[in-house]
């Protein structure tokens, strides 16, 4: 975004010296998390759906090593790691955790643009100005049926007698048709499958000096051995192949290679491998049932996106693998032909059981506790889905109630427990 304004505004040739600085949750754990070679690489111009990842760790080095990079692929200039990319570990911004400047200089070392940035989760990123109206991404678009709350939607399927799945595609044809929607869907299916593919084939440590081994390669080899009679029984069976889909993404996020931020990053394990678990355990799967899955997942996103958050670093773990647990139960739930109140009901066992959830990862590295949460998450979205699939909808606690809960919940957490590496797992294993 910002090199991208600096070619629109004819600046990118007066740069003579570029610096970033990030602050926060990002100064705190971004070393762990990735984020200086992630910035490096956008610096050139490359995107997170489009950039090789077996190029990602090299270029850092070369960029580092060299002390120069090209902005937009094309303008060379100094590069200085110590004094041009900056951890604040202390100091955030006003508006969110995740907060992020960049700064950039001309020859005579006059100040060109100085721009304000925050990643507020699920990929969205937002400047100051955006910031300053509540970090929304402001749409103006009128859809057929607009809804802020589960209360709101549920009544538009009973007044409708739509799915869930069923409003959000009505919804998706106001900016592209339905053939567009279901590509992009089936498109973002397969991005979750070669993932899961590469994680299971990518043996070896994960970087950061925790010295963590992959489990996913040796883990499909002891499936792939083993017949499901072999197995205690299929139930079981299949919950090691839900671990070993969760183990492999997030193995694949740890070690910066690509995921779909479903909702997170740091959560991206939980909705593909509940999907893995509807498509190759579930009768009669199809390429429908994934579109109405990842559509009804999508939709409990947006609740709790717009009246809560999913961003690890304002309230904690719960936002994120608790919204992706409630997110790929109600898709479970819809997939498998759920009712609109039974796919509410899944979401909302699914977070529940996940409020208060810390997000506390060693050595500010998305690996421990957070690759096995995942897996544990995933378990927890189909059974989440089971109950509300054994009931008729009608339960005790609204999503909207939990929903809010999980927000006030985050508000009160202390913020050592809130991706900052200075509280829980992050400083008592290191302590030992």
């Amino acid at each position: 975004m910002f090199v991208s304004a600096l070619v629109d505004t004819g600046l990118l040739s007066q740069a003579a010296r570029i610096k970033v600085e990030l602050y926060g949750s990002l100064g705190a754990t971004g070393k762990g998390h990735g984020s200086g070679p992630a910035i490096l690489l956008g610096l050139e111009g490359h995107l997170p759906d489009t950039v090789d990842p077996d190029i990602i760790e090299p270029r850092s080095h070369e960029i580092l090593n060299s002390g120069r990079i090209l902005l937009m692929g094309e303008h060379e200039l100094p590069f200085i790691e110590a004094d041009d990319l900056v951890y604040h570990r202390q100091t955030s911004l006003p508006y969110h955790a995740n907060g992020m400047t960049f700064t950039v200089w001309n020859t005579s070392g006059h100040q060109l643009v100085h721009k304000v940035y925050y990643s507020v989760g699920g990929g969205f990123v937002v400047d100051e100005e955006a910031a300053g109206a509540d970090r929304i991404v402001e749409d103006s678009t009128s859809l057929p049926y607009s809804f802020s709350s589960a209360k709101e939607l549920l009544e538009i399927c009973e007044q409708t007698g739509l799915t869930i799945a069923e409003i959000m595609m009505a919804n998706e044809q106001v900016w592209r048709t339905e053939a567009e929607v279901r590509q992009g869907i089936l498109h973002i299916w397969q991005v979750m499958r070669d993932c899961v593919d590469r994680g299971i084939r990518q043996e070896g440590i994960l970087p950061g000096g925790l010295k963590v081994k992959r489990r996913a390669p040796s883990l499909h080899r002891e499936l792939k051995n083993r017949t499901r009679m072999d197995m205690i029984t299929p139930s079981l069976g299949a919950m090691d192949w839900v671990n070993l889909y969760a183990l492999a993404v997030n193995e694949e996020n740890a070690a910066g290679g690509r995921v779909v931020t479903a909702p997170t990053n740091g959560a991206a394990g939980i909705i593909p491998a509940v999907l893995h678990y509807y498509y190759n355990f579930c009768p009669n799967s199809d390429e429908d049932g994934i579109v109405q899955f990842l559509l009804s997942a999508a939709a409990i996103g947006i609740l709790f996106k717009e009246n809560a958050s999913i961003s690890g670093a304002e309230v904690g773990c719960q936002g994120e693998v608790g919204s992706a647990c409630a997110m790929a139960a109600a898709g479970l739930a819809e997939a498998t032909g759920g009712s609109p109140r039974q796919v509410e009901n899944a979401a909302e066992i699914g977070m529940e059981h996940n409020l208060g959830l810390t997000c506390d990862p060693i050595g500010g590295l998305v690996q421990v506790p957070c690759i096995e949460r995942n897996a544990m998450a995933s378990l927890k979205a189909i059974n989440a889905a089971a109950l509300a699939l054994r009931g008729n909808g009608e339960h005790f606690v609204s999503l909207d109630k939990v929903i809010k809960t999980m927000r006030d919940t985050g508000r009160d957490m202390l913020d050592k427990y809130k991706e900052t590496s200075r509280g829980g797992l992050a400083v008592n294993v290191i302590e030992c």
